[in-house]
């Protein structure tokens, strides 16, 4: 008999999850976008801004109504695999 994947979070829960890339037009659009599938209740004033050194990066932090483990998963692996995203955290 398999037993349930364990995690360490208490689900449901606030989760903030980072997303690096470039501070290009349509990144932030698009990457909330993306985060919005996942969550249909997020909204702007949930997200935290960080423009790199440079000037050429643009950090992300959205705060989102995590639901299980499942959902988690699933949104690393969509923001990961979208072109755009160097990072996610």
């Amino acid at each position: 008999m398999a037993t349930p994947k364990q995690t360490l979070i208490d689900f449901p829960c606030d989760f903030p999850i980072k997303v690096m890339g470039p501070k290009a037009d349509g990144y932030l659009e698009a990457m909330s976008f993306v985060v919005r599938q996942f969550d249909p209740g997020w909204t702007s004033d949930r997200l935290e801004t960080r423009e790199s050194t440079g000037g050429k990066y643009l950090g992300l932090t959205f705060t989102v109504r995590a639901t299980s483990q499942e959902q988690l998963d699933e949104l690393y692996r969509t923001l990961s695999s979208h072109p755009m995203v160097k990072v996610v955290l």
